[in-house]
């Protein structure tokens, strides 16, 4: 009677396409994300939100009566873009707040990234215990908005960076001591974050920065519970040092200096990520001291409002930052950083997407289809650039089963385009329509 039952039941889970939620897109040109080449006159086969089938139209299962069929003639479909390195929830407009971050806010921020074709992110370590609440709800069940992961709050030293920064008081960790570190790890434990997150930076040379033997007792103790480091670096020395302890991620590039093969065999060693170059993060810094095309790009404009485009158009925001002392220094550490990811792409260390977009004048949606041009602009074929925000974030994540590429048994996490990336990567602006497992979101 059990075998009948067992039987039973898998004949059952064999015909998922006589159950549920059914669509069949198809008579596109697939991008799977996995590296293939891309395949015309494809189809998509969804139920219940997960891929069922990825592949040439002539080999696709015949769909049920009643499933919508969606035509996509002409257009072609790639993976949605997995960030790896965001911060949700604290900004409104140009003002960084604790205060701002509620659900409404949350949930704006989530559509803007949906609308760019950002499926996922992981917000690196300023967020509130409503950050839970929300991904809750999301796990849940099907949810059309952006997937959130969460380190939750990131570690510094006392006063460490970036605590001096507008909003960000209270925000980190601040730990001076392994029994400081132990109490605020039980509740990441307990919290069940995706990862945690150091701050290893003294904005250069003008702050405090927390040491390395602390990044150390952090790295140790987070092992000891499952749980990987990621780690925002700016110095070539404290990236040594952190890959050598166990380091999991480099949250940004190395940007001081180029990367040496000391650099890249400890990373190789060790399985460390370059998880974000955060090109854009380098750009935001200089980009507004001169009047630049970006701030009348209707793809740039139509997600901000009307005061925040106004200031940052305006004489006294650029000449702002066009006087600032540093202002002239960032576009040198542009070039290193991307000059250091190709660097480690060539050699074999294994990369993936990331803007650290969220805080002021870093704007979400928009700066993730420009760190792609600058990706390009470092050498990255297009091929490569799509992979390291699907296949290669996903495996970052340790989700390569659910998330990332457009292949059987994976949530049907997608974008469609009315022209080809693999063209040219600013293609992937040419959006018609963003899928979260398998439901529209924009």
């Amino acid at each position: 009677m059990r075998r009948f039952l067992d039987l039973t039941a898998l004949a059952l889970a064999a015909l998922p396409a006589a159950w549920g939620e059914t669509k069949l897109l198809e008579n596109f040109t697939l991008i799977d994300g996995t590296g293939k080449a891309t395949v015309p006159n494809a189809a998509l086969l969804v139920v219940d939100g997960r891929i069922q089938y990825a592949g040439p139209k002539s080999g696709a299962p015949k769909a049920p009566a009643g499933a919508e069929r969606v035509d996509l003639a002409g257009k072609f479909v790639m993976p949605g873009i997995m960030n790896m390195h965001s911060h949700l929830g604290n900004v409104v407009g140009l003002t960084a707040d604790p205060k701002n971050f509620t659900v409404n806010n949350l949930n704006k921020q989530l559509k803007t990234y949906a609308q760019y074709g950002v499926t996922t992110v992981i917000s690196m370590g300023s967020d509130q215990e409503l950050i839970f609440d929300v991904r809750a709800a999301q796990r849940a069940g099907r949810d059309p908005r952006t997937r959130i992961f969460t380190a939750y709050r990131g570690f510094t030293g006392v006063k460490g960076y970036p605590t001096a920064a507008p909003g960000m008081k209270g925000v980190p960790y601040e730990v001076g001591t392994p029994a400081e570190i132990d109490a605020a790890m039980k509740t990441l434990v307990a919290k069940k974050v995706d990862l945690v997150k150091i701050w290893v930076d003294d904005h250069l040379g003008k702050e405090q920065k927390i040491s390395i033997d602390l990044c150390q007792a952090i790295i140790v103790g987070a092992r000891k519970h499952g749980l990987k480091v990621a780690a925002h670096i700016f110095y070539l020395d404290d990236a040594k040092k952190l890959v050598d302890a166990g380091l999991y991620g480099l949250a940004h590039s190395v940007r001081d200096k180029p990367v040496d093969g000391e650099l890249i065999q400890l990373m190789k060693k060790r399985g460390a990520w370059q998880m974000a170059a955060t090109f854009t993060r380098e750009a935001s810094m200089f980009v507004y001291a001169n009047p630049d095309a970006m701030l009348s790009d209707p793809f740039f404009t139509r997600s901000l409002d009307a005061t925040t485009l106004e200031t940052i158009r305006g004489d006294a925001f650029q000449k702002k930052q066009a006087n600032d002392k540093e202002t002239h220094l960032w576009p040198g550490f542009l070039r290193t950083a991307q000059a250091n990811l190709k660097k480690l792409a060539d050699a074999g260390v294994p990369f993936a997407f990331g803007t650290d977009t969220g805080p002021p004048a870093r704007f979400s949606g928009f700066f993730e289809h420009w760190e792609m041009e600058l990706m390009a602009q470092a050498g990255l074929t297009p091929m490569q650039i799509i992979q390291s925000f699907s296949k290669n974030a996903a495996e970052f994540l340790g989700k390569q089963n659910d998330l990332g590429t457009l292949t059987k048994g994976h949530w049907a996490d997608l974008v469609v385009l009315t022209k080809n990336p693999l063209d040219d990567i600013r293609n992937a602006r040419a959006i018609d329509t963003v899928w979260i497992a398998g439901l529209k979101a924009n």
